[in-house]
Formats: C-alpha cells, sequence, structure tokens
C-alpha cells in the first residue's frame, strides 16, 4: 500500500499520533500502563491486541474520552486536551451511536451543524452509493447501511486522523468488504491517517501498512509491516530426545508447536538458521497470531514507531 501525505503533515505535523509514558489505571489496575509510540501521517494503522489490551482505553484517551493517568498523547503534535486537536479527528466505534428516530438526511444536518469545515458533498456521495434513502429513518435501515451512514458522519468531518473501534464487527462478510473497500477508497483520496482496532486479522493484512499491538497494556509490537513482518521466519524441524534443538535457543522464539517429533517456531532470526531446518515466509497473521498467543514475548518496535528517534531496533 503506497504511503500517502496527509495535510497534517503539510503542516508540518509528521506523528499522526505520538504518545509518550502513557498510562491509565482504574481501581481493578492498570489498563496501559507506560506507552510509547509514534503513527506516522499518511498511514493506516492496526491496531491489534487480546481483549482487555488496552485498544478502546488508547482510543478513549485519543478522544477525551478517557483522561490519562500520566504521560501525553498528542495529534499532529497537539496535545488531545487541547481545543485544536478535536478538529482533526473523527471517531467511530462499534456501537455507531445514532439517532434512530432521525432521517438520513436529518443525521447529515447534524453532521453539518456540528462541524465547521463539514463536507455535505462527500456525505451524500458515501449514502447515495450504497443506496441509503435519505429519507430514511436510521433505526429502519440494516447494519450494513447504518455503518455506511456512520462512516458518512465521520468522512463528512473531513478529518486528518479517523479512529475506529471495530467499526465493522457486527457485519456479515459481504457488508464487512463493501465497507472496507469504502474506507479505503475514501482514504486513498483523502490522504486520511487510520488507527483501526479490529480482530479480523486476515483483513487488517490487506488493509494497512502499519501496526500497533497491544497486550497486558503495554505495546508489544509496532511499525511499518513491510519491515516488522519480514524480520521474523517460520521454520520446521525435528525435535530430539530432549525436547526442542538447542540451536533453537540462539534465535528469540516468538511462537512454537510441536506435532509429534516435528517442531514449528515462529522466530526472529539473530542470526544463521540451521541449515537441515525448512524455511517459510510468514504471513502478517501468523506474525500477529504468534505475539498475541505469547504476550511475554521480547517486545520490538520499527525505527518509526520509537518515541525517541532512535535510527536501530529495540526491544
Amino acid at each position: 500500500m503506497p504511503h500517502m501525505a496527509t495535510s497534517g503533515a503539510a503542516a508540518g505535523g509528521r506523528w499522526a499520533l505520538e504518545a509518550r509514558g502513557l498510562g491509565k489505571k482504574y481501581r481493578r489496575g492498570w489498563a496501559l500502563q507506560d506507552c510509547s509510540f509514534r503513527i506516522p501521517a499518511g498511514r493506516v494503522c492496526g491496531l491489534v491486541g487480546p481483549n482487555g489490551a488496552g485498544k478502546s482505553t488508547l482510543l478513549g484517551l485519543a478522544t477525551r474520552l478517557v483522561e490519562p493517568t500520566r504521560g501525553e498523547l498528542r495529534i499532529f503534535g497537539v496535545p488531545v486536551g487541547e481545543p485544536a486537536a478535536m478538529p482533526r479527528y473523527a471517531h467511530l466505534g462499534q456501537d455507531k451511536p445514532l439517532f434512530k428516530r432521525f432521517t438520513v438526511a436529518e443525521t447529515l444536518r447534524l453532521g453539518q451543524e456540528l462541524n465547521p469545515g463539514w463536507d455535505q458533498a462527500a456525505a451524500e456521495r458515501i449514502v447515495r452509493a450504497g443506496q441509503v434513502p435519505l429519507d430514511a429513518r436510521v433505526g429502519s435501515l440494516s447494519g450494513g447501511q447504518r455503518t455506511r451512514v456512520a462512516f458518512a458522519l465521520a468522512f463528512g468531518k473531513r478529518p486528518e486522523l479517523l479512529l475506529l473501534d471495530e467499526p465493522m464487527a457486527d457485519l456479515d462478510p459481504l457488508a464487512r468488504d463493501e465497507m472496507g473497500s469504502l474506507l479505503m477508497s475514501e482514504v486513498a483520496e483523502r490522504g486520511t491517517t487510520v488507527l483501526m482496532s479490529s480482530h479480523m486479522l486476515g483483513e487488517l493484512e490487506h488493509m494497512c501498512d502499519y501496526l500497533l499491538v497491544l497486550a497486558n497494556g503495554h505495546v508489544r509490537m509496532a511499525g511499518e509491516t513491510d519491515e516488522l513482518v519480514p524480520m521474523h521466519t517460520l521454520v520446521t524441524g525435528v525435535t530430539t530426545d530432549e525436547g526442542l534443538p538447542a540451536s533453537l535457543s540462539a534465535h528469540t522464539v516468538i511462537d512454537v508447536r510441536t506435532a509429534g517429533r516435528q517442531f514449528t517456531a515462529l522466530v526472529r532470526h539473530d542470526g544463521p538458521l540451521d541449515p537441515d531446518w525448512q524455511r517459510a515466509e510468514p504471513s502478517m497473521e501468523e506474525v500477529l497470531l504468534g505475539y498475541l498467543r505469547h504476550p511475554e514475548a521480547p517486545a520490538l518496535l520499527s525505527p518509526t514507531a520509537g518515541p525517541d528517534h532512535r535510527e536501530e531496533y529495540v526491544a
């Protein structure tokens, strides 16, 4: 996927979203702790993690629905708490809170009244492309139609950053494909930066060029997909009488499974691999699953994702 410049980048905001030491503590404990990362402008970033990893908390912090316990979060260089940050982003959650008694036209009118930079033509184009009647009440629409109206509200605001919290999780496969195509076409046209939380790893592989993986409230992996994924290899070999071969310990093992005398491991290769092993390039989904199965694996950040301009990978 090509990297696209945004108006935020043009205005000097190289980082669409930047966190430093970000943390949020509830009574039950820390939902996020010591999170530091950067998402460059113009990227489509997949936000991945198991339930309870802190994804919704992070999106809540970005939209000021949640106040941080410590650290800071900036949108295009502006602290999220400042009024200047709010016009630059739009948020769309899984529940898509629309007024069910409003018609589609009234819903778009509401967006127009609340957003000074509203693009009515773009909002109507998105709605009409799905053959959604403007005089239909929101409560009478199908799930896919309601999601389309919600996307119309989000893009009508003309945001530089679009924050998506599982917006397509309740849709059938056909509607998800339709909404995914709509999202990518609008992003390509406008150069909008997207941070999208999703459990659909296969879909993220086709849509995202950047990753942010959370587990247990910490950043486990972040950066360019075309940098992070190639750092991993799937190796297959034969176990010994003592178990896994000793040569495997020379590498950072993310995930390993055995079946009889055979093992398959996802490794970050830290040197030459055993010539007796079979090797394969993992997909992004396979890499993500490895980190989700083993959140204790050493963290991995690409140079663009690190918070302090270091040029090497850090663990």
